[in-house]
């Protein structure tokens, strides 16, 4: 008997294996181990919205300011996931995750004892270190920890630890808050918004564990010359076909070039198309300012004159909302295929975010406070999460899934870590500017945003080809 992690795997001849449901349930556990680190990046993205206000009492900042600690975790996270993929391939997916989760972990405990607003931007970079880390690494290994019949559900598992990391963070901050009185007041020896920001470190520490118990990815463990042991993570995930699995990750490490930047161009040094629809796809994915609802979400609904409390469970019934718009998408993608999908999300969120600029321009300021009046507030919440649902069901996963898609094999790699690169930039710019445009006008901001979800439509329908039914090599 072999020890593999905390699983126990038998490669002696003739031994008994697992029915086919313990396989799977196996791997799902391994696979769920790793998505975890989606999980880190969505509870960030709540711990944020809900701590900002008392941040912005306690260091007395104003909008750029508020923008910068909100958007510096994705300057972290892209220089994270840039290097994600060289610290895989030189120490392995696992120890990569591990140290990802000791980044986050550090970053969040330190940001909550935090003692200057610059001393804060600087942990929030160090929790998007990890962060980063972890989005590459974590997909990478669950692609190459499953079996091929069962990759696309579980490589959706990372989706689904994001949304449900915000719905969590948003869910034990309201708790929080009502206990408390608000972000600012103090809880106990520390503030609402420390012990916000502090707990976080709990996701981290049971991510770090986890991880430390799965196996390596057999892909690395072969790259490594390692293939006793490759083999025996095989004969756990694939009893019967270990040594032709093994067979065929030897050939392909043997004559698959390392895919360069260089190779992204094509004719007069320009990019090839399909990388520029890659890197389409993920600035609109941002663009249409679905992170402005995680990470602002509190205070935009304080700003039209709701209370902080009502304004966090209005965060909770958006997470709730985002979960519930992932399960649909998870079970229509493979069945209406990837287009038609895109076109209903593009249409869906164009709509909903037009009424919520439309609402917001009722906005009025009452004895020295912004308010909202009725009907638009109740309209203005049902469009808000009404976006959230089309994006959530539509091109929050849809993109992710289309990246790891469309690309040729021969530039997968490379292609995917200029998008990603496009992706985490393009959010920045959205966290970052929204505190000064909705001081300007929330009206303007999602009329904005509103603009480029109306331009995703006829991106996809220009640019955008369909992938469902097609396997990798016939993407080139």
């Amino acid at each position: 008997m072999v020890e593999t992690g905390s699983y126990t795997t038998s490669n002696s001849a003739g031994a008994s294996l697992p029915p086919s449901s313990d396989r799977l349930l196996y791997v799902a556990l391994i696979a769920g181990s790793a998505a975890l680190g989606g999980f880190l990046f969505g509870f960030d993205t709540a711990v944020i919205n809900s701590a900002i206000t008392g941040v912005q009492d306690r260091f007395s900042i104003g909008a750029g300011a508020t923008g910068l600690i909100v958007s510096s975790a994705l300057i972290g996270c892209a220089v994270g996931a840039w290097f994600a993929g060289s610290l895989a391939d030189r120490f392995g997916r696992v120890r990569t995750m591990q140290f990802a989760a000791l980044l986050y972990g550090i970053g969040a405990l330190a940001a909550a004892m935090s003692f200057s607003a610059v001393d804060l931007v600087f942990w929030r970079v160090t929790c998007g270190l990890g962060i980063g880390l972890a989005s590459v690494t974590g997909p990478a290994y669950i692609a190459e920890i499953s079996p091929a019949a069962y990759r696309g559900r579980l490589g959706s598992l990372q989706q689904l630890g994001m949304v449900t990391g915000i719905a969590s963070a948003a869910l034990l901050n309201y708790g929080i808050v009502a206990v408390a009185g608000g972000s600012a007041n103090p809880l106990g020896p520390f503030g609402a918004w420390q012990w916000m920001l502090g707990i976080a470190v709990v996701p981290a520490a049971i991510f770090g564990i986890l991880v430390s118990r799965i196996p390596e990815s057999p892909r690395h463990l072969v790259s490594k010359n390692r293939f006793t042991q490759a083999r025996e993570v095989l004969d756990r995930i694939e009893p019967g076909a270990a040594e032709e699995r093994l067979g065929e990750i030897r050939r392909s490490l043997e004559h698959e070039p390392k895919p360069r930047l260089r190779h992204l161009f094509g004719g007069r040094r320009t990019l090839l198309p399909i990388v520029w629809v890659g890197i389409g796809l993920s600035m609109l994915q941002q663009f249409v300012g679905i992170n402005v609802i995680f990470y602002y979400s509190a205070t935009l609904w304080q700003s039209v004159g709701i209370g902080e409390d009502a304004a966090l469970l209005n965060s909770v019934v958006s997470a709730v909302v985002n979960i519930l718009g992932t399960f649909l998408a998870i079970a229509l993608i493979d069945r209406v295929g990837r287009r038609p999908i895109l076109f209903a999300g593009s249409i869906g969120m164009s709509t909903s975010l037009g009424i919520a600029a439309w609402c917001f321009g009722y906005s009025e300021v009452i004895d020295g406070a912004t308010v909202l009046p009725d009907p638009q507030g109740q309209i203005a919440f049902i469009a808000a999460n009404a976006f959230v649902f089309f994006f959530a069901a539509s091109w929050g996963p849809l993109v992710w899934v289309l990246l790891g898609e469309m690309f040729p094999n021969r530039i997968r790699a490379a292609a995917l870590s200029v998008a990603a690169a496009a992706q985490w930039m393009s959010n920045w710019v959205v966290s970052m500017s929204f505190p000064s445009l909705s001081e300007f006008s929330l009206t303007f901001a999602y009329g904005l945003y509103t603009t480029f979800a109306l331009l995703s439509f006829f991106f996809v329908l220009k640019f955008v080809p369909e992938t469902k039914g097609k396997t990798l090599e016939e993407m080139g």
